[in-house]
């Protein structure tokens, strides 16, 4: 363990023991190999788009609480909430200016409170998103570190920048480019100095080579936790460590340039960021998060989780899983679906992705797979609608942790979003002309309920992104009251989650064509299931047969809503035919006695 990891876990213990939790020295107790985090569900609630419960047009936690049965009615297990805490606004919550307090839009600490109990009373677990790369420029972290007051003089990361031989202009430290365009480097009048924002220039980064920051940090998690969390979704962690300046010199080393054609220094893909993003110092501190939240977990016996947000290659984002001495992350996210599969994927790309991941998961540690989130395109804006059943079978079927974005349950598609109504900083920082590209906020258009009036999802007249224009034929009442839908077969899906099969068994990959993607799950001594899905335009026969663990004669347990089959029906495995974006799960049991 290096100097920095050896502070930081001197100073978790150290809280940890002023807090009354046991310190017994065991920093990697065993988990159960059946515990709740890798058996349930988790599906991440946006709250600013999920219920609007006073009518200002901004969801909040009294929605989410009114409405909580829809979580158990839908096979969820775990809710996981997108930031609720106080702050301007400037990126929606992800840039707080107290990581203790509720934003008064979302509601009071007693909402908070009521929700986390009722949640309890539900079985339901309950995840926060933990924001710690970043704060807000109206935080008292800020304000205390320009005014260079005693102890929080280095909270943030600041430098001199550069002096320009030329002109003798002041320049930024070094070419690192914010994930929001510009320069991630932010003059700071008053304290005549640079701060360091990743992201926008109202959000500066912490520094956590700064012992105080993380023992504040650590404080943050111990807060939440008391107050009856389960767990905790860390964001962008490839940031929150960043060249160590004095290892070069006295500077922070420019990132070098990607030469991409027709990007300016100004753009994000402009430099390669290995100065800016993934430093390895950054995994000590996933480590000693880990140690606090199962030392915390010791105190009654349940696990209390960590998931854990990283755009970074393979190799990379297994390193999050910990290493062969201390625990990581339990859930660092998978993005493939997300970054490296779409619409023009066929059945061979989508066995390659697949089986490269879990291939590369540590012994002993649990895949995930991630098919939408707040930041990117949904599923069927992606994909196309034909194949959301098939990706949410993918996402139930396939072993590990299933995670669902608001409304992906349902189809919910990008709502189209005007330029007068962007409120994202990342398309308004774009300009109108190239605001579709980078904005955000068509995959966050408020959760579409019904058919009245915005949706269901609020009765104000104006909603604080406009609901989707498709609001009146895709919509949750409308699904339930169908024969077939995404939400039924959604809900399907999360009940077979409870199988002995899906929870234990061996796993099986093929492209059965370049088009037709296969899946088998089995386990001795308990039905087999399967799935297949046709992704290409046109009619396909399969012979599932080449699957030897596939019984002759195979049970529909539930089918894509475009599909002819129905549950119980029997299909001889060497001939089943698949209309474009048809999907099947079978069982080898009948549907009286699955289990």
């Amino acid at each position: 363990m290096n100097a920095l990891a050896a502070t930081i876990a001197a100073i978790i213990l150290t809280t940890l023991s002023a807090e009354g939790a046991a310190v017994d020295g065991d920093p990697n107790p065993v988990d159960d190999p059946k515990d709740w985090w890798r058996k349930t569900v988790f599906y991440q609630i946006y709250p600013r788009s999920f219920k609007d419960s006073d009518g200002d047009g901004i969801g909040d936690l009294r929605g989410i609480t009114q409405n909580m049965e829809y979580f158990v009615d839908a096979g969820i297990g775990a809710i996981w909430l997108s930031p609720i805490f106080k702050s301007p606004m400037v990126d929606f919550g992800y840039d707080i200016s107290d990581f203790r307090e509720i934003h008064y839009e979302y509601g009071t600490m007693q909402d908070f409170e009521d929700l986390v109990a009722k949640a309890k009373k539900l079985n339901l677990k309950v995840v926060l998103d933990f924001v710690p790369n970043h704060s807000s420029t109206e935080s008292d972290y800020f304000k205390l570190s320009v005014n260079r007051t005693a102890g929080y003089e280095d909270f943030l990361v600041w430098d001199d920048g550069l002096i320009d031989p030329v002109d003798n202009s002041r320049k930024p430290p070094s070419n690192w480019v914010s994930q929001f365009q510009g320069s991630a480097w932010q003059w700071n009048e008053q304290r005549q100095q640079y701060y360091l924002r990743q992201f926008s220039e109202q959000q500066p980064d912490l520094n956590y080579r700064n012992p105080a920051v993380m023992k504040e940090m650590s404080s943050v998690l111990t807060f939440w936790l008391d107050k009856g969390v389960d767990g905790f979704r860390v964001d962008a962690l490839p940031y929150m460590m960043e060249a160590d300046k004095e290892l070069h010199g006295g500077r922070y080393p420019d990132d070098p340039l990607s030469y991409a054609p027709g990007i300016g220094p100004d753009e994000l893909g402009y430099t390669v960021p290995i100065y800016s993003k993934d430093q390895e110092d950054t995994y000590a501190i996933v480590i000693q998060w880990r140690a606090l939240l199962d030392e915390y977990s010791k105190k009654d016996g349940k696990t209390r989780v960590m998931l854990t947000e990283g755009y970074a290659n393979l190799t990379m984002t297994m390193k999050y899983y910990g290493n062969s001495t201390h625990e990581g992350s339990y859930v660092p996210f998978n993005f493939d679906f997300i970054t490296e599969l779409n619409g023009k994927s066929n059945a061979r790309d989508l066995v390659y992705k697949t089986t490269r991941w879990l291939t590369y998961v540590p012994t002993g540690k649990y895949p995930n797979w991630v098919f939408g989130n707040h930041d990117n395109s949904r599923v069927a804006t992606r994909f196309g609608s034909h194949l959301v059943d098939g990706l949410n079978m993918l996402d139930m079927l396939l072993p590990g942790v299933a995670i669902t974005y608001q409304g992906d349950e349902l189809g919910m598609e990008d709502g189209y979003v005007s330029w007068e109504d962007t409120v994202d900083v990342s398309g308004c920082n774009a300009g109108q002309d190239k605001y579709q590209t980078f904005s955000r906020d068509p995959e966050r258009t408020p959760f579409q309920w019904d058919n009245t009036t915005n949706a269901g999802f609020s009765s104000a007249t104006k909603t604080w992104l406009p609901v989707a224009q498709n609001y009146m034929t895709l919509n949750l009442a409308r699904q339930k009251e169908s024969p077939r839908s995404h939400f039924k077969v959604y809900k399907a899906l999360a009940a077979a989650r409870a199988k002995p099969t899906l929870q234990e068994g061996a796993w099986n990959l093929r492209a059965l064509s370049d088009q037709v993607f296969a899946l088998t799950r089995t386990l001795e001594g308990h039905e087999t299931l399967s799935m297949v899905m046709n992704m290409g335009s046109g009619r396909e026969t399969a012979d599932m047969s080449v699957l030897k663990e596939l019984p002759q004669t195979l049970n529909v347990y539930v089918a894509s809503i475009d599909s002819n089959k129905n549950p119980g029906d029997s299909i001889q495995a060497n001939s089943v035919s698949l209309e474009a974006g048809e999907s099947v799960v079978f069982t080898s049991a009948s549907l009286e006695c699955s289990s």
